[in-house]
């Protein structure tokens, strides 16, 4: 039998906020069950509570549990065990966490138990390739290494002069940095950026100013903050310029 805390009726998928029933199957369908509360877990289930969506958080320690009450809806329920999931009406969400990476069992057992519920977008945690290989080949639609992506992301901040590093996918990438001395004092059609460099100019953001979409006419000046798109060798090269 699943490891939940007693309750006089089926556990309810957000704790103390009476629906009706059919109001309450869509607040699940549009909510995000969030399994294991480490750093990882309890981080997403804050922010995501702290921007209006709805989220049910589950953690099989009571240490763990303790500690986070109050904080956002929370059970106690240990989700290798699929009959908790099932108690828990977790099919009816849309969005699943799983937050547990310590245990590569623990992990692939629960993601494995929301991939044959049926939940239509599972995203995990993994600690490294080898982890992130299983959960996707269980069928986890996205897997996160934060550890991994951030030591990329820091690197590329330390390495050069870039001040934020966002990379998507097939190597596009968009970065914040401040803008090299050739431009400064010029507009973007007069540096002609993206022909000479490869690169595009989204915004500007000068000191004091509102964030503003950058056009051919836009001026850029030494203390100007600029958002920059583009192949990520490219971004690397022309943040390097002096």
């Amino acid at each position: 039998m699943a490891d939940i805390a007693p309750r006089p009726t089926p556990v309810a998928p957000f704790p103390g906020r009476e629906t009706k029933p059919e109001k309450d199957k869509e607040r699940r369908s549009n909510g995000v069950l969030v399994v294991g509360l480490g750093r990882f877990g309890s981080s997403i289930a804050l922010t995501l509570e702290r921007l209006g969506h709805d989220v049910l958080a589950v953690e099989k320690s009571p240490d763990i549990v303790a500690q986070c009450t109050g904080r956002f809806p929370l059970v106690e329920a240990d989700c290798t065990n699929p009959e908790a999931l099932e108690q828990l009406g977790a099919k009816e969400f849309g969005v699943a966490v799983v937050g547990v990476g310590t245990s590569l069992e623990a992990s692939v057992l629960i993601a494995g138990n929301l991939v044959d519920l049926g939940t239509p977008q599972i995203w995990a945690k993994a600690i490294s390739p080898e982890h992130s290989r299983i959960l996707r080949r269980i069928g986890v639609h996205r897997v996160v290494l934060p550890e991994a992506d951030a030591g990329g992301r820091v690197a590329h901040l330390v390495s050069g002069k870039l001040l934020d590093y966002i990379e998507l996918e097939d190597d596009f990438t968009i970065v914040k940095m401040r803008p090299p001395r050739e431009v400064q004092g010029f507009t973007i059609g007069q540096s002609q950026i993206r022909k000479r460099h490869g690169v595009t100019v989204l915004g500007v953001k000068s000191p004091g100013e509102d964030f503003v979409y950058a056009t051919d006419e836009t001026r850029i000046s030494a203390n100007d903050t600029l958002i920059v798109s583009g192949n990520a060798a490219l971004l690397e090269r022309f943040a390097a310029r002096p």
